[in-house]
């Protein structure tokens, strides 16, 4: 037995072996690219003809940027610096008109002593966006600033007395109370109908005449300033921003008004979306600027920008709420069951389970939605709005600059790039952070 111990050929360890690192060519950069670069030889030319044609595409592209023309005042003064540089018929870029003329792209015809307040307005749009885009890391108190932004902000662009907003603002509050107060004796729906039509009522007839006096007697007001001197990169801001804002609620309702059982609801919600969505922004736009003065009284005075703001909700609603719908049709049944089951009403049903499974499903199509519409700020300038396109035609108009174009469209480009891709990062960071399919 002893012997037969002593020669145990045994194939099962009976000691637990030191750990080894990795071998270098398994982990870090080497590793990275062994296996995603260099896996196969398929991969292996497509990596190599990828590298020869980012290096054909940066050879020409590098050259031309490195250029020492940001001092130049006039397209002809670039072409002298680079001549007496680089030497006669050598292409390069005129960033001459980028340090001229980058103040006019981000700000428009906004006048200079006032740049404060859209300063202002975007470090606000921030703090207001906190709370929303990062709830678990902000402080509470920064709800305060997302709930009094939609009447701040406007007040700061355009100026007047700070009594307009706080009316308006007071519309919102009395009807919030009569929900609150009404939803126990007269029912939910008849107090939600209630609080619009007093709201309404507030807005249209009391909220003007007592601004108006709240002024006189205690004047706060800023200088007013008009659409007409909005543009550049602060006017796509503000429509996109507003527009994104307003699409996304509008939206989640047009998605469940198409799926009621009530008849005219969801006639109603369908007509709407399919119409929209099948007519350009740009005819949208024209009957903002053109047709829609036509219709409304003599003398009527419908600020351009917000008719725009309204045009462009309206187009993004319909599309949010088809991508909504789309989410709440990829449920499975058993999640509405669910909700019966625990005996919970619509709304409530909606809102805890329905409606987040939902939008977590629609976010990539959601934010896509979104980009686009952003993006889509550019065709103002088709109805007159300077926004960057249309800046860069009055620029490219100036005697100065008249020739200049890579130029101009790659710093928009690059202003649209970065708003787009910190969209589309963000869509990211949240679709991992409610990924629970693997935890």
């Amino acid at each position: 037995m002893s012997n037969a111990n002593s020669n145990d050929l045994s194939f099962v360890r009976t000691e637990i072996l030191p750990e080894r690192t990795p071998p270098t060519s398994a982990i870090g950069v080497v590793g990275w690219m062994r296996a995603n670069l260099f896996s196969g030889w398929f991969n292996t030319l497509l990596t190599l003809l990828a590298i020869l044609v980012i290096y054909s595409i940066l050879s020409v592209i590098l050259p031309w940027l490195i250029s020492p023309t940001w001092g130049a005042q006039s397209l002809d003064e670039c072409r002298e610096i680079i001549a007496s540089t680089f030497g006669p018929n050598v292409d390069k870029a005129c960033w001459g008109v980028i340090n001229d003329r980058w103040i006019q792209l981000l700000f428009g015809f906004y006048p200079s002593e006032l740049y404060w307040r859209p300063i202002l307005a975007f470090i606000l749009l921030w703090a207001a966006l906190a709370p929303v885009l990062f709830a678990e890391g902000t402080p509470r108190q920064f709800l305060l600033v997302t709930a009094l932004y939609p009447f701040v902000m406007p007040w700061l662009l355009w100026g007047g007395t700070i009594w307009t907003p706080l009316a308006i603002l007071a519309g919102f509050a009395i009807a919030y109370g009569i929900v609150r107060l009404g939803a126990s004796m007269i029912g939910t729906l008849s107090a939600i109908i209630l609080s619009v039509v007093v709201a309404l009522i507030w807005w249209l007839l009391v909220a003007g005449p007592l601004a108006g006096q709240l002024q006189s007697i205690i004047p706060l007001a800023l200088t007013e300033v008009t659409s007409r001197d909005f543009g550049g990169m602060m006017l796509s801001i503000v429509i996109g921003v507003v527009a994104i804002g307003f699409s996304l609620p509008i939206g989640i309702i047009l998605a469940l008004g198409r799926k009621s059982n009530l008849l005219i609801v969801k006639a109603l919600c369908v007509g709407f979306i399919e119409f929209i969505r099948g007519v350009p922004l740009i005819t949208l736009l024209f009957v903002a600027s053109v047709l829609l003065n036509i219709f409304l009284p003599p003398g009527t005075s419908f600020d351009i920008i917000l008719r725009v703001i309204i045009m462009a909700t309206i187009f993004a609603s319909a599309y949010v709420a088809e991508v909504i719908r789309g989410g709440l049709a990829a449920l499975p049944t058993g999640q509405y069951e669910a909700a019966d089951a625990l005996g919970l009403d619509y709304w409530r049903a909606q809102r805890l389970i329905i409606m987040p499974q939902a939008l977590k499903i629609s976010i990539p199509g959601i934010v896509s939605t979104f980009i686009g519409l952003f993006k889509d700020t550019t065709l103002v300038s088709i109805i007159g709005l300077l926004d960057p396109l249309g800046l860069s035609n009055a620029i490219r108009a100036d005697t100065d600059w008249n020739g200049i174009v890579w130029e101009l469209y790659g710093f928009i480009a690059l202003m649209f790039f970065v708003f787009c891709f910190s969209m589309s990062r963000y869509s990211m960071y949240l679709e991992r952070k409610l990924q629970t399919e693997n935890r």
